[in-house]
């Protein structure tokens, strides 16, 4: 796909992530560290690591 949506636990807050910003290959219900940063449409999660 090439996009996709990080939730975090403790906000409960989606964020928007496209391909580029991953660090690490990441599946569904990894557990992850990120950075946020100011995107178009609000914040996006880059630099997404598995922990």
């Amino acid at each position: 796909k090439g996009f996709g949506f990080i939730k975090d636990d403790d906000s409960e807050q989606e964020y928007f992530v496209h391909a580029s910003g991953l660090i690490d290959e990441v599946r569904e219900n990894d557990q992850v560290s990120f950075d946020l940063q100011e995107g178009r449409k609000g914040l996006n999660a880059v630099n997404v690591k598995v922990i």
